[in-house]
């Protein structure tokens, strides 16, 4: 009797315990922390697996697939549930494309490494000026600080060799050739003649340097990561991220003028859902495609293999798509 009444108690502790619900691990903090070992480049985290899910899925819409094909829509996307083993897929990363708003995150970049080094104060209007051009997306508030740190100091930056963010001989990349205000100096970048350009594959891969802490000093980064953080745009990948996640935890800067659509963020969540995505639209239906493309790369994350497939190490990424 005694045997039977302690199998059952045992029997419905597990039953209580098992009725519980799961809880998800809180998510590391950002920026994230591994060693100089276990790092690799962006371009080093390229993997096979993830790359094939995202062709297919984005050649199953006719529209997409004819956007794709004639250069005119670019995505990139890092799986980084697991921040020792990060997956990076692409397809038209490397095509320069109009920027519009996109370049505002090089100014961030140079109004906090200025801030270090003693050339821009960290006034109280400076902080203003970064957060509504990064959350509101303000031109004014653009042209302010571009106009305190310089222009050629900015270019200097995404031209330096420690973050090659623009690179003539590689397709070109970020570049910020004037304010957002009307007249003052332009510097056009020399491939395409644009005046603000992104590609998606260096959009990507300035978030990936922030997370994890490779843009500038830890405490510096954390200061970056606030100011993208809680998007008052509430558009493109913010309008269907939004109901599943404060705004806390979305790190966003988009863009958007005439038939140019595009938007970037990092997204840090429960364990499926911490990845950075990029992605740029020139179409009369980009918002729409923005939007729509969210829920079809978070269908690709949400079941991570078992084991992942990246490209090895010190091997070039393979032809962009």
């Amino acid at each position: 009797m005694k045997l039977v009444a302690a199998i059952s108690f045992g029997i419905l502790a597990f039953l209580a315990v098992g009725s519980e619900p799961v809880r998800a691990a809180a998510a590391p903090p950002l920026p994230l922390s591994v060693s100089s070992r276990q790092w690799r480049p962006l371009n080093q985290t390229w993997n096979r697996g993830l790359q094939a899910q995202l062709d297919r899925a984005l050649q199953r819409r006719a529209l997409w697939r004819s956007l794709i094909e004639s250069e005119k829509m670019a995505v990139a996307v890092v799986d980084l549930a697991d921040p020792k083993a990060p997956r990076f897929a692409q397809v038209n990363g490397g095509v320069m494309m109009y920027g519009a708003s996109l370049p505002k995150l090089a100014i961030l970049l140079a109004a906090c490494r200025s801030f270090d080094d003693g050339s821009l104060r960290e006034t109280p209007q400076v902080m203003a000026d970064l957060k509504d051009m990064i959350r509101l997306s303000d031109n004014a508030a653009a042209s302010r600080v571009t106009a305190r740190l310089g222009l050629e100091k900015i270019e200097a930056l995404l031209l330096n060799p420690r973050y090659q963010f623009y690179d003539p001989f590689k397709g070109g990349g970020i570049w910020l050739g004037s304010g957002y205000a009307p007249g003052g100096e332009r510097q056009p970048e020399p491939l395409q003649g644009l005046l603000h350009a992104v590609t998606a594959n260096q959009v990507c891969r300035f978030y990936y340097l922030l997370a994890y802490g490779r843009l500038l000093r830890p405490a510096r980064s954390r200061q970056m990561l606030e100011i993208l953080s809680c998007p008052q745009l509430h558009d493109k990948f913010v309008q269907v991220l939004e109901p599943a996640m404060p705004g806390t935890r979305l790190f966003r800067k988009s863009g958007e003028w005439r038939r140019f659509h595009l938007d970037s963020i990092l997204v840090w969540g429960e364990p499926w859902r911490r990845y950075i995505l990029v992605c740029l639209v020139e179409h009369e239906q980009g918002e729409k495609i923005l939007q729509e493309i969210v829920p079809v790369v978070e269908d690709l994350l949400r079941v991570r293999p078992l084991k992942s497939q990246p490209w090895s190490r010190g091997t070039a990424l393979p032809p962009e798509k």
